[in-house]
């Protein structure tokens, strides 16, 4: 195993991202260690993702966990449940999308455009409104725009982020084609539990994302509420999906916020014997 080396996390950081440089990903890595020398690993899924930082405990994962459009992530939970990192940060992106294509394309050349599916869905309005072109889904929205300009895609355009189509060198027809223009997008910072010392400082903490099932009992879920609340805890998402093999009982991934860390800690002390395996995911800063 890599020796962890305090030093080593000064000097650079390893981030582990899903897409392309220049994807909101990417973005979302420099804005949230702004000022700090990054090296970005791109992995085509989240599953890799989260293999690269099992594979060298030196990486740190950024990855999307909701949007205030298209809703939650639900698979990354699970991954990130299952992955043994702790979340050490958060980053909430506003997410601006462009249409682009080749330097010699123009509106009345391009047929086609690419781009990640939610994406597609986020400009839904501005899409209909040009229905000569086809939507075709791609895995990632920056590498959409690299792939045309890496193959020199006549009649094809991507929409991204317009940092990711002046980095391949692709021609913006269109700037801010979102159809909600405030649409943001929730990031996750996790890390090997070993490193979140070195990544984020616990008394300054003042979120945390749990997750535990219940008993199946009546009240079992008003009880946690009413203790939570008890302790000035805030509720400020809980997001429930099945146990698969275990019919009609859930987990609950719950995010609460928090101004005493002592308190914080006695709320899950007396929760904890009323839940069954409860896990806390990461205690981390709320961006704000």
């Amino acid at each position: 195993m890599i020796e962890l080396d305090r030093f080593s996390f000064q000097d650079m950081k390893r981030i582990a991202i899903q897409g392309e440089l220049g994807s909101f990903h990417d973005i979302a890595a420099h804005e949230y260690f702004k000022g700090e020398q990054l090296q970005i690993i791109c992995c085509e899924t989240f599953e890799d993702v989260f293999h690269s930082v099992d594979n060298d405990p030196t990486v740190i994962a950024m990855m999307a966990i909701e949007n205030t459009i298209a809703g939650s992530l639900l698979h990354n939970y699970e991954l990130l449940r299952m992955s043994g990192t702790t979340v050490v940060g958060e980053h909430k992106l506003h997410i601006q999308h462009c249409i682009c294509c080749l330097p010699d394309d123009d509106w009345d050349t391009v047929n086609e455009v690419h781009s990640h599916p939610v994406a597609l869905m986020q400009c839904r309005n501005f899409l209909t409104a040009h229905s000569s072109l086809k939507a075709v889904e791609a895995e990632d929205t920056a590498g959409a725009a690299q792939y045309i300009a890496e193959h020199q895609l006549h009649g094809q355009a991507a929409i991204c982020s317009s940092a990711a189509a002046k980095m391949y060198g692709m021609k913006i027809l269109e700037d801010s084609i979102e159809d909600n223009k405030h649409n943001f997008t929730r990031f996750l910072v996790a890390c090997n539990p070993q490193k979140a010392s070195f990544v984020r400082r616990l008394e300054e903490s003042d979120k945390a994302s749990l997750v535990f099932s219940l008993p199946h009992q009546e009240g079992s879920l008003s009880k946690i509420l009413t203790i939570l609340s008890f302790y000035d805890i805030n509720l400020t998402k809980i997001q429930s999906l099945p146990i698969i093999g275990h019919e009609w009982e859930y987990l609950f991934y719950v995010d609460v916020t928090y101004d005493n860390l002592t308190r914080y800690r006695q709320s899950i002390d007396a929760i904890t014997p009323l839940v069954k395996g409860i896990k806390i995911l990461g205690e981390y800063k709320e961006a704000k």
